[in-house]
């Protein structure tokens, strides 16, 4: 196995990540007002709907993890996964929004069934291209440059994604707007893809042996993995809170800020600090360890989210300020657990010489698939509790308790979530030097 990994194969690898910050953002941040404001389902139930399709993920993510554990195809253990899963994703997506609108049960039906098959797409995609980096290099630093790379994309990928979508929806007008936006991202899919799929090409994985026993032992053997645990615990948490937050925008832009043109402008500013700060990220993490970078990642992103309370109530036009702030902390709380969670992994397989890589990154992303979907369900619930009126047309008036759950949704919530959060990441202990010894005795 190589320890530094060619440039190329570092931007290769990283270009998965416009497959999966596509999806993994969009749908968080347009399907529930594409429910509650084009199609008039009533916010409790539209929260429904987004969530149970993401559940599914939950039960489905391990099982990728274990077949691709098992693959014994040709062309590589992983690989294959990405271009078949992908493709189908991509295709799923764009007839996701492409539906009927009425009458609502159809409608909403068919966004049940396509957002269950986009969910079953992605999770046959994510599981394998989250393991790669276990099994393309030993280099604990080499993790992190990899890290770097894939986040600086996934920064890249949520900001087109996310900042174009609403205006794409807007431009195009309510009849073909998320019809628009279907196509557009279903395109990105597409791109980010066939680049993960080619760019790895020539880059051998080690296998670190085959896994044995049944999935259920497997799962039981990386539930006792107490760092990987306590990681997995921190990441949901925080992956709750940024689902919730990505749910509010467009609501917050539309409805507090008085413009559905602010929500690309809120999202330029939670993204666009990644593109700079997180190869700053990388040099903290070699000056200081990836651990103490979590956590001052963690506190920018549960700070700048209390901050944006004050400046919601107090001084809207500073709101892209403190959402920057939340911005340059959602970086740092990418790249640096993601780099750990694949020490982990591959810490056990060294430690055992059986090969889990694919069940702890299947785990691992169901934990993060359920934080995500469940940020929107908790966001639909606050949007409920403070009396939400939905509508076809996007422009029912709002009581002033609605317009009070949408700031704290968006804000308050998320910042317990994080606050949440911090308890397990000052108790994670794995380091280089645990790291390295595994290697050693791995040799």
């Amino acid at each position: 196995m190589a320890g530094t990994l060619a440039p190329a194969v570092r931007r290769g690898y990283g270009l998965g990540s416009v497959a999966t910050g596509s999806f993994g953002t969009v749908p968080g941040l347009l399907l529930l007002p594409y429910l509650t404001d084009r199609l008039g389902v009533a916010a409790g139930l539209a929260g429904v709907i987004v969530f149970l399709p993401k559940a599914w993920d939950v039960l489905l993510n391990p099982v990728a993890g274990q077949i691709s554990d098992r693959s014994t195809n040709p062309a590589g253990r992983r690989r294959p996964f990405l271009l078949r899963a992908g493709l189908t994703l991509a295709v799923g997506f764009v007839l996701l929004f492409w539906g009927p609108v009425t009458p609502q049960g159809l409608a909403a039906g068919w966004v049940v069934v396509l957002f269950l098959v986009c969910a079953s797409a992605y999770a046959f995609f994510q599981v394998p291209y989250l393991a790669m980096p276990a099994e393309m290099t030993d280099s604990y630093s080499e993790r992190t440059r990899l890290m770097t790379w894939r986040v600086t994309i996934l920064a890249l990928a949520i900001l087109v994604s996310g900042g174009l979508s609403p205006m794409v929806r807007n431009q195009l007008g309510p009849e073909w707007g998320y019809r628009g936006v279907g196509v557009f991202v279903g395109l990105l899919i597409v791109a980010g893809t066939v680049g993960a799929w080619r760019g790895t090409r020539h880059v051998p994985l080690d296998t670190y042996g085959t896994a044995g026993t049944s999935l259920r032992e497997q799962l039981r053997i990386v539930a006792r993995a107490r760092d990987f645990r306590i990681l997995l615990a921190a990441f949901v948490l925080q992956a709750l809170a940024t689902g919730a937050m990505l749910a509010g925008v467009d609501y917050v832009a539309r409805e507090l800020l008085g413009s559905s043109g602010m929500s690309t402008v809120l999202f330029v500013c939670f993204v666009g600090p990644a593109l700079l700060v997180t190869p700053l990220w990388q040099r903290y993490a070699e000056a200081r360890d990836k651990r103490v970078g979590f956590l001052m990642a963690s506190l920018l992103l549960g700070g700048g989210a209390l901050a944006t309370l004050a400046t919601l109530s107090l001084a809207t036009t500073l709101v892209p300020v403190t959402v920057a702030v939340i911005g340059i902390g959602y970086a740092g709380c990418q790249m640096f657990p993601l780099s750990m969670m694949a020490d982990a992994a591959a810490v056990d397989a060294m430690r055992t010489g059986s090969n889990r890589v694919g069940v702890y990154t299947g785990v691992w992303t169901a934990g993060e698939t359920l934080g995500l979907a469940f940020g929107p369900f908790v966001y639909a619930a606050v949007l409920a509790l403070g009396g939400y009126v939905s509508s076809t047309t996007g422009s029912a008036t709002q009581p002033d308790s609605a317009l009070t759950a949408i700031g704290w949704g968006f804000t308050v919530v998320p910042a317990v979530l994080v606050a949440l959060s911090l308890v397990f990441v000052t108790r994670y202990g794995l380091d280089e030097a645990e790291v390295r010894r595994a290697r050693e005795v791995a040799a």
